[in-house]
């Protein structure tokens, strides 16, 4: 199951990978050459069906009575923890970092004999992306003439700036609310773990949505159980490599569903190579910037699969930091 960084497709795919979402503060500052993928001049996907000024996307299709749905699938009472610890060791993409330090122990207190003392923490880390991380519209952009265009046709030279985006930000987004449904192809595929770069196909899906007895509706969670999650912390490095998940046709049969969002058991949700080890991360293109859907990495689904949960609650309010790219967390189902 060891990556083999000896293969060059493997390798070059990798350095496609991490130069496309690892950068820390914008994905269009990365200067190698897999910085951003170019779209033709006659390729327009903006305005957006929201308007040419929306910032919040498929977050859009999460309507009171959607919200509603999701409360009727509340029947135990149930919850599920799906946000992964965050701590030294973890798996990260790249160069990316996270420390947490308490400064002083005690940080400060009083100086009375007998008086409070109190600790801080320092955390350090590219916050949006690292660990369980909510990738936002602002994450992923694709190159033309020199520019980087992202969500609604928004270019990164008019909202870019190093202390956060002025568009496009994740305290746009709002609260998530609505109806998830996980897809255990693991289970469909009768194994623990799917094999790495395992792509996930249209048919495999509907053959694990009917072994469930659960469809996708429209501003659905859709979350992928692969067992790779099993890997987190105990071979980070396999975790790291090449893992399983939907190829970009499968993600195009999704959006076609109007989700609202993906997400999955492993770092990129995506199959990596997928489909065509020259596309890189079609299928965040295809998603964030092209669709407004949004993307949840690291998630921990043991839990749900273990149990059998196929459709619930899912629950999720991005952390409000303005102008970042993303956010960490820890989202809920609810059944």
């Amino acid at each position: 199951m060891k990556t083999n960084l000896a293969q060059p497709s493997r390798r070059l795919l990798r350095r496609m990978f991490f130069a496309l979402i690892a950068a820390p503060a914008f994905v269009a500052f990365v200067t190698t050459p897999f910085a951003a993928a170019q779209a033709p001049d006659d390729d327009v996907w903006w305005p957006s069906e929201w308007g040419p000024d929306d910032e919040r996307g498929a977050a859009n299709l999460i309507t009171p009575a959607k919200v509603l749905e999701a409360v009727s699938l509340i029947e135990e009472g149930r919850i599920y923890e799906l946000g992964r610890v965050y701590e030294d060791g973890m798996p990260l993409v790249g160069n990316r970092h996270y420390s947490l330090t308490i400064p002083g122990l005690p940080t400060s207190g009083a100086a009375a004999e007998g008086g409070t003392v109190f600790n801080d923490e320092l955390v350090s880390a590219e916050i949006g992306q690292v660990g369980t991380q909510f990738d936002g519209l602002g994450h992923i952009g694709v190159e033309r003439d020199g520019d980087h265009i992202f969500y609604n046709g928004f270019r990164l030279s008019e909202f870019g700036t190093a202390y956060g985006l002025e568009r496009l930000g994740i305290e746009n987004v709002g609260v998530l609310f609505t109806r998830g449904v996980l897809i255990d192809v693991a289970r469909y595929k009768g194994v623990d773990m799917l094999d790495e770069s395992y792509v996930i196909t249209v048919e495999d899906i509907e053959a694990t949505l009917e072994m469930q007895g659960v469809s996708i509706n429209e501003g659905d969670a859709v979350l992928f159980h692969t067992g790779w999650g099993q890997l987190w912390m105990v071979d980070n490095e396999t975790y790291g490599g090449s893992p399983p998940g939907p190829g970009i046709t499968a993600i195009r049969w999704l959006t076609d569903r109007r989700i609202v969002m993906t997400g999955g058991d492993t770092y990129p949700v995506e199959a990596v190579p997928g489909e065509n080890p020259e596309d890189g991360i079609a299928g965040h293109e295809w998603l964030l910037v092209r669709n407004g859907v949004y993307n949840f990495e690291n998630l921990d689904l043991s839990a749900l699969a273990a149990d059998g949960v196929y459709e619930f609650a899912f629950i999720f309010a991005p952390i409000k930091l303005k102008g970042a790219t993303g956010s960490p967390g820890n989202p809920i189902a609810v059944r």
